[in-house]
């Protein structure tokens, strides 16, 4: 039906007031699993150590009757360490900016954008130990860096060894990092692999870490029906939170800040995060009509028995 003649609508008015909402819809990620759930520590300087050890091989233990005993031979602890790494994030604004009144903050511009920059620093450090990065002392020009995951783990490793696949090759862990491979993709053969190579070293894994890829192939694994309805009508369970194995059994953790590559099975416990310097929100010399402010944190990563983890390399992302 037409509008009758001379009709005044909101297209001829002017002046009309916005309708900007007063809410700021974020959809960016800001999950950090790992990072939330293994253990915080202390580090007292810029090179973080700490002592393993490990008990010696079963063997036959039998002697003769009233025979003279001799002691047995003691395995020493060996000495790991990390580098501490600097995490930086700045946000300036400028005076005016920092006193008008926009939608969707309750607090000023430069409050607003702190908060999430805070966030972003979280992610970083999540990034950071997934990485296949060696540790780095660092001097004058260059910064120090935290040797990542994928510079610790080559006892309980699963890589393509025909494909020029190859462990760190440092003899101490974080030294240096591993040699991709040719991809291919994950199999259930690959991860139970890895899952008993973990046990046999005794390590009790809980966690499997993976990215959105790699889950959708894990749903494929046999043992697990993944289309089937439960619940009320039209319910369909598509999913596999914890996998079960001889060698333990773990629950799976999809993580956007891991790379699709790699998946890593995780006890707990046998990480931790050391921190040297807290998040700090800081005001930084002014430059003139704004406000500059940084957050900072230094951490680095600790492993605390790498014969504990397990990993999955070389795998294919597409």
């Amino acid at each position: 039906m037409s509008q009758p003649a001379n009709t005044f609508d909101t297209y001829d008015t002017k002046g009309i007031r916005e309708d900007l909402s007063d809410i700021i819809y974020d959809i960016s990620p800001e999950e950090t699993p790992l990072v939330s759930a293994i253990a915080k520590t202390k580090a007292t300087n810029t090179y973080f150590e700490w002592q393993v050890n490990s008990l010696r091989n079963a063997v036959g233990n039998f002697h003769i009757e009233g025979s003279t005993t001799t002691a047995q031979a003691i395995l020493p602890t060996t000495r790991e360490g990390n580098y501490t790494q600097i995490m930086k994030n700045s946000i300036i604004t400028s005076g005016t900016n920092d006193v008008v009144k926009a939608a969707g903050r309750s607090n000023s511009e430069m409050s607003y954008n702190i908060l999430r920059e805070a966030i972003v620093q979280k992610l970083d450090i999540e990034k950071a130990i997934f990485e296949n990065v060696a540790r780095v002392a660092g001097n004058a020009t260059t910064p120090r860096k935290l040797g990542g995951l994928g510079a610790w783990l080559k006892t309980n490793t699963v890589f393509n060894t025909a494909g020029s696949g190859a462990n760190p090759t440092g003899s101490v862990g974080g030294a240096t990092a591993r040699t991709n491979g040719t991809q291919r993709a994950l199999t259930q053969a690959l991860f139970d692999d890895a899952m008993q190579k973990t046990w046999v070293s005794g390590g009790k894994p809980d966690a499997v870490y993976l990215s959105a890829f790699q889950m959708n192939k894990a749903l494929s694994f046999t043992g697990n029906n993944n289309q089937r309805q439960t619940g009320a009508v039209g319910t369909v369970n598509n999913n596999m939170a914890i996998y079960m194995t001889p060698w333990g059994q773990v629950t799976w953790v999809p993580c956007r800040e891991n790379r699709s590559r790699d998946l890593y099975i995780i006890e707990h416990d046998k990480l931790a995060i050391a921190t040297l310097r807290p998040m700090k929100n800081e005001a930084l010399a002014k430059t003139g009509d704004n406000e500059h402010r940084q957050i900072v944190s230094e951490q680095t990563l600790q492993v605390r028995s790498e014969a504990s983890l397990g990993a999955v390399f070389d795998l294919t992302t597409s």
